[in-house]
């Protein structure tokens, strides 16, 4: 059966045991993504994504989180959307207690080098412009952009351009503190594990991070008032 378990702080523990399996799955999922985004800003948690595997205070230099995981014989990625992003680790379920670790670091403790900051941008722009080549994956930015036009809702989730040019630390460190507080996170662990160590955990890792205000998503306004078309060639 799965848990649902709420901390004092507001922090949410999901847990999906299947004791058949060999492998146990860790994800922290947190409630930020393109449509908490302003114009000036819109790209910015996708691109925070990337920087989180750049370097963590545990784990600073370039490529120290790549090389624990690929250690564990883990899968490992992480995901933008509209409304939320999330890291994961995959393992051997005796090796969840390194996972939630490594994870948890990449949500608690990046540390945003201004080198690896200049260096990232010109990966996200080349991932935009993957996306821009893919027409499967364009038409859906072209039609939310059709049916929300210029708001959050509307705006692609990798961002504009310009927009992630000119992005700087403390445009990272601002949002942040916005938005990835303990009331909008989840913690999720599928697979087979022992809950009661891994509750404790968690509530080690997590339970000690005070509450703050959480900056909420823009209300999505619909405003459609006849058919319309992509002013665009997919």
């Amino acid at each position: 059966m799965v848990k649902k378990i709420v901390l004092k702080n507001g922090l949410r523990i999901i847990l999906a045991p299947q004791k058949s399996s060999q492998a146990a799955t860790a994800l922290v999922l947190v409630e930020a993504g393109s449509e908490y985004e302003t114009k000036n800003i819109n790209g910015l948690s996708h691109f925070l994504e990337h920087l989180a595997f750049k370097g963590t205070v545990k784990r600073p230099q370039p490529g120290m989180i790549a090389a624990e995981l690929d250690a564990l014989g883990s899968e490992y990625n992480a995901f933008t959307s509209q409304e939320y992003t999330g890291y994961w680790a995959k393992a051997q379920n005796k090796k969840l207690p390194k996972i939630l670790d490594i994870v948890s670091d990449l949500y608690l403790n990046p540390i945003f080098n201004p080198q690896e900051i200049e260096k990232e941008r010109g990966v996200v722009i080349e991932e935009i412009n993957m996306f821009e080549d893919t027409p499967m994956r364009r038409v859906h930015d072209f039609f939310m952009e059709l049916l929300y036009g210029d708001q959050p809702a509307g705006r692609d989730v990798g961002g504009r351009k310009e927009v992630i040019r000119r992005l700087q630390r403390e445009d990272f460190l601002k949002y942040r503190t916005k938005h990835y507080v303990p009331q909008a996170t989840t913690i999720v662990v599928s697979g087979n594990f022992d809950e009661g160590k891994t509750v404790r955990i968690i509530k080690t890792i997590f339970g000690g991070i005070k509450k703050q205000p959480k900056s909420p998503k823009f209300k999505t306004k619909e405003f459609q008032k006849k058919p319309d078309k992509a002013g665009r060639i997919v």
